[in-house]
């Protein structure tokens, strides 16, 4: 049912697209295009580019794994404070690289991996030429060249570093590339493209060469660097040791601390650098975040470019390649993306139920990204921001064209239907027409009658003008007061109004509006006397409302012909509800409801009125009428008394007395008393007796 529901509201949708004509349907299929290219090119887009990186960083930051120090690597650095005791900053000291380079030569690291350009003359080149000819340990040594780093090297430095690499040919020592790919935004989130003729990366060089020569150990790879975080804060990811350490003889000559030194290098891969405060820094997806590791130490906000190739030679050796979604695959999302719009415009909904639908969209479009980048999807480049723009300008197109033809009808339709439904079940109609179907259901209803005492009598004193105005107001303001608690206005009886909760669209809160909206047709009722009497003092003096209020089951639906329908409600539970309504008089009360009817609400205010045996009907009704001024001791004390009349008549008689003799002008109270001493066996007060 729910499925031919959901067919019905697409049908309806695509018949206003067909009747939008061919020039807004040609205006609709460029937006689409529009919204197919947001979908997909998003990464491209100047207003669109910026929000993608952030939340590609914001997964990559949340989702990174969290591991140990990784053993498998260490850094050797030249630091701030080691440059401060050499009191030469620019270029690194090459002595002292040498020293530290003939002793790590002989405690068994796999690859040694220099981040320094040697691309200007030093009076120590010639040292460490001769250093680094004479090592076993395979050395790749950093390179770039103008056409790929035109910002970072000029010509004659690449002249000179052309010189120095050619000085360690037949040596065991290989040029390899430094250069890092950073987009318009500067951060490093992926491995650099692949150029030809340009040395291996840093990393790629040292796992190869400690590989048996493998030529490239991650192959044409160029997606997302996998960036990891510290387990412990404290506790950086990629270890670090002081360059001066492994260059110093005196201390290196005891063979407890040579050895301990050997047991950091022994086995790793030793990347060698400068780790100096805004030099060589690069930004990486975690650069926007401040987290306990970053204030503990065990992370930098923008670490040198030595521990990028660090991470990336990690990656390689865990051999997470991140797999990145095809082109076909993006682009049939982006049209799976703007299709969801267009079917989602054309159920023609209101605005407050297509938002979870925008909701439950716009988290599958934000949290697809998240669910393939933890499970090692390349999510660089995989939109996110793009499909929510694609998808609202889809939807827009697609809803202004299909509701243009229709927006005046309907908005005539929903007013004529609000002068008698709640302006929910209107729409419910509008969106369903088959509703207006001759049929009926039985259903449990909420009914209410009301009346207005002597209204009849009186306007056979007055000018027919003036009680076509005074019903015409009257009515007014009920039916109002009805609408507003979600009630079905079933027909006006002259001046009575027959009203009901329940049908055709039921709410667990039927029960409660209904009782709410019994007690405030009575109010509404004093206010309309107010009204009238202030209106003209010489008008004879309105009566009160009086008001029934019953549960029961009844047939609802839409009754009589071809030319002329009626939604009403047939049965007994409306008769009862109008019997309760002219039970007032006898009752002296105003509103008076039904055990049934009370028993369902969850206000607390009912007070019993006694059981009676209604015209009609052969089964007494307990009666029950709304106080909520009513003290709540005493509420409880007399429905105890009125509940007791079953066990011990004599004994209530006298609580129910004395709590009437408290209230002297409560008129019901006052004739429950007095109806209470005239019940027939079934402890019931017969309609109609003395």
């Amino acid at each position: 049912m729910a499925e031919a529901k959901k067919r019905g509201l697409l049908t309806k949708g695509w018949r206003s697209m067909r009747e939008a004509g061919p020039q807004r349907l040609g205006l609709t299929a460029v937006l689409l295009i529009v919204a197919l290219l947001l979908a997909r090119m998003s990464w491209g887009l100047p207003f669109t580019d910026n929000a993608e990186r952030a939340l590609f960083d914001y997964r990559s930051f949340v989702l990174a794994e969290q591991v140990e120090q990784d053993d498998r690597i260490v850094m050797i650095t030249y630091d701030d404070q080691l440059l401060i005791e050499l009191q030469k900053r620019s270029p690194l000291d090459r002595g002292m690289l040498a020293a530290a380079l003939r002793n790590m030569d002989t405690m068994g690291a796999k690859a040694i991996g220099i981040d320094i350009l040697f691309d200007q003359e030093q009076n120590e080149d010639a040292e460490l030429i001769e250093t680094i000819r004479a090592m076993q340990t395979p050395v790749s040594i950093a390179y770039a060249e103008t056409g790929t780093n035109a910002e970072d090297i000029e010509y004659e430095q690449q002249a000179r570093l052309d010189w120095f690499m050619a000085q360690l040919e037949g040596s065991n020592a290989h040029p390899a590339s430094v250069r890092l790919s950073s987009d318009s935004s500067d951060v490093v989130r992926a491995w650099p493209e692949i150029f030809e003729g340009l040395p291996p990366l840093l990393g790629r060089a040292m796992v190869a060469a400690a590989d048996n020569g493998v030529d490239d150990p991650f192959p044409g790879y160029v997606g997302a660097i996998r960036y990891r975080k510290p387990l412990y804060v404290e506790e950086p990811v990629i270890p670090r040791l002081g360059i001066k350490l492994f260059a110093d003889e005196t201390l290196l000559a005891i063979p407890e601390v040579r050895q301990q030194f050997a047991d950091q290098i022994n086995g790793r891969y030793v990347v060698i650098g400068g780790d100096i405060t805004d030099y060589d820094r690069a930004s990486t997806p975690f650069t926007p975040y401040v987290d306990e590791a970053v204030t503990a130490g065990g992370r930098e906000i923008r670490p040198p470019g030595m521990e990028v190739h660090a991470q990336t030679i990690a990656q390689m050796l865990d051999d997470a390649m991140l797999h990145k979604p095809s082109e076909a695959w993006l682009w049939l999302y982006a049209a799976l993306v703007v299709l969801a719009a267009a079917l989602t415009a054309l159920l023609e909904l209101k605005s407050w139920k297509l938002i979870p639908i925008f909701l439950i969209q716009a988290g599958l479009f934000l949290g697809l990204p998240f669910f393939l980048h933890d499970r090692g999807v390349d999510t660089l480049g995989f939109p996110a921001i793009g499909p929510m723009l694609g998808w609202v300008v889809a939807f827009s197109a697609m809803t202004s064209t299909a509701r243009a033809a229709n927006a005046e009808q309907r908005k005539f339709a929903q007013g004529a239907l609000g002068k008698y439904l709640p302006r929910e079940m209107a729409d419910q109609i509008l969106e369903n027409p088959d509703l207006l179907s001759l049929h009926g259901e039985k259903r449990p209803i909420f009914v209410l009658f009301s009346d207005l005492e002597g209204f009849t009598k009186m306007s056979h004193a007055i000018e027919p003008e003036m009680v076509a105005k005074l019903i015409n107001r009257y009515l007014e303001v009920i039916s109002q007061v009805i609408l507003d608690h979600g009630g079905v206005i079933d027909k006006f009886i002259g001046d009575a109004v027959v009203a009901f909760w329940g049908a055709p669209i039921s709410k667990p809160d039927d029960a409660t509006r209904a009782a709410k909206a019994g007690y405030a047709v009575w109010a509404a009722g004093e206010e309309f006397r107010k009204e009238v009497a202030a209106m003209d003092p010489d008008l004879p003096k309105i009566g009160k409302t009086r008001v029934g209020l019953h549960y029961g089951e009844a047939v609802v639906g839409n009754f009589g012909g071809d030319t002329r329908i009626q939604y009403t409600a047939l049965g007994d539970s409306m008769n009862t509800a109008a019997r309760l309504e002219s039970g007032n008089k006898t009752f002296q009360s105003c509103v008076m409801a039904s055990e049934e009817f009370a028993g369902q609400s969850e206000v607390d205010w009912w007070r019993r009125m006694g059981r009676v045996v209604l015209s009609g009907r052969a089964q007494p009704v307990n009666l029950y009428e709304p106080r909520p001024d009513f003290p709540a001791e005493d509420r409880e004390a007399l429905n105890a008394a009125v509940i007791q009349l079953d066990s011990d008549r004599e004994t209530a008689l006298g609580k129910i007395e004395a709590i009437a003799n408290r209230y002297k002008d409560d008129t019901a109270l006052q004739a429950l008393a007095t109806r209470s001493r005239d019940l027939n066996e079934a402890g019931a007060h017969v309609m109609g007796s003395k």
